[in-house]
């Protein structure tokens, strides 16, 4: 069977970052690479790397729906609303990496096969997909009353979508802390850190969990054991 034919609509950092590890795909081709300013070092890689460009937005590639099956939306939450409805009545798979939360929650190591035939599955946050797998790995030895994450990044890693996005952030991911990860009461924090050189990103989890005693020994296998299935994929 041949590769899959799929779209990047965004060229900020997220989605060149996306570009690149398509590139190592085996069952993914990246045929376009859709953004709005032509300026744009995403769309010059991408130029350079021998992807279809379009630098006018959405619309021209609503013209040309044979050049991609899926579509990964690397834009922000509230372009994502817009496109949702657009790529929906051309009949696209859509996956969403904006906090929008239009179609279902996915977190891979957690629900990957919940939502097969779904055209529209929301992938949280940066900071949700690297948290809520371990708040449901707690929750597997004992009931999590309270998560709180922090989410710690690089300044220059922020481009103007994230930065757009930052209440969206905070609201998705302590969703999808409670709906995925299984707490009763989410919250996620974000920090955008000015250091140089830039920081790696860092994540911070804490969990109150329900019970007369901790079973420490038992949460802490549970939480390597789903590390482990991170690493898998």
């Amino acid at each position: 069977m041949g590769k899959i034919n799929v779209a990047i609509l965004g060229s900020g950092n997220i989605g060149t970052d996306l570009m690149l590890k398509l590139e190592r795909s085996d069952v993914l081709q990246l045929t376009t690479v859709i953004g709005i300013d032509p300026q744009s070092e995403g769309l010059r890689l991408a130029k350079e790397r021998g992807y279809r460009v379009i630098d006018s937005g959405i619309q021209a590639f609503l013209e040309h729906p044979e050049w991609a099956d899926f579509v990964f939306d690397a834009t922000s939450a509230k372009a994502h609303i817009r496109h949702a409805k657009l790529l929906k009545r051309a009949g696209k798979v859509v996956f969403d990496l904006t906090p929008a939360a239009v179609g279902p929650f996915v977190v891979p190591p957690v629900n990957l096969t919940e939502h097969l035939e779904e055209t529209n599955i929301n992938f949280i946050t940066c900071g949700g997909q690297a948290t809520i797998p371990i708040v449901h790995s707690i929750g597997r030895v004992q009931p999590v009353a309270y998560a709180e994450i922090v989410a710690t990044i690089s300044s220059k890693s922020a481009g103007p979508g994230t930065r757009a996005n930052i209440d969206e952030f905070t609201e998705t991911t302590a969703r999808g802390l409670e709906k995925i990860g299984g707490a009763k009461r989410g919250k996620a924090i974000i920090i955008l850190n000015p250091a140089e050189p830039p920081i790696l990103m860092r994540n911070t989890i804490y969990a109150l969990v329900e019970g007369k005693k901790a079973a420490a020994r038992e949460i802490c296998d549970s939480i390597e054991e789903m590390v482990e299935t991170i690493r898998s994929y």
